[in-house]
């Protein structure tokens, strides 16, 4: 069975992606800041940030929170969305008890000169409609079943 793919013509702006909703862990926090080696104590050492940083709880770090956008775009796009760029502004902290919620909208579709088809998406973390994360991104995706914008290389890939 083939992974299913979404293409560059399935895509059109305004299009609101399914959100997806993730119950935060004290485990989720803790490892999370393990595979991006993030050692330092506000997110793994509650008495640290309760009682010297004066936080409600520790809470998920940047890296951690990069991955779960990159997993809700790669979750939506299928095996052969290529990630061009993304850049994200914390607002706010989420910390275990909190639901949070990922959601994005589609604002640009565009193809470059190169044939690359591209969609730009204004995604966020939310916990109780308050957006602790605001993400922009652009990815790649295919304009069709033969096209896989992972084997663009140098010229032809241009994020």
């Amino acid at each position: 069975m083939t992974a299913p793919r979404l293409l560059w013509s399935d895509v059109s702006v305004g299009d609101e992606l399914a959100p997806l909703s993730v119950d935060v862990t004290a485990t989720l926090v803790v490892l999370g800041a393990m595979a991006s080696r993030d050692w330092r104590p506000m997110h793994h050492d509650y008495g640290f940030a309760v009682h010297r940083q004066g936080l409600k709880d520790i809470f998920l770090n940047t890296p951690n929170q990069a991955a779960w956008f990159e997993r809700y775009l790669t979750d939506w796009t299928g095996p052969h969305g290529r990630l061009g760029r993304m850049t994200f502004r914390m607002r706010a902290s989420v910390f275990p008890g909190d639901t949070m919620v990922v959601g994005g909208r589609v604002t640009d579709v565009e193809e470059d000169a190169t044939g690359c088809g591209w969609a730009a998406l204004d995604l966020a973390i939310r916990v109780d409609d308050d957006v602790k994360t605001a993400c922009s991104a652009r990815i790649a995706l295919p304009t069709s079943t033969d096209d896989n914008p992972w084997d663009r290389r140098g010229e032809r890939w241009q994020p």
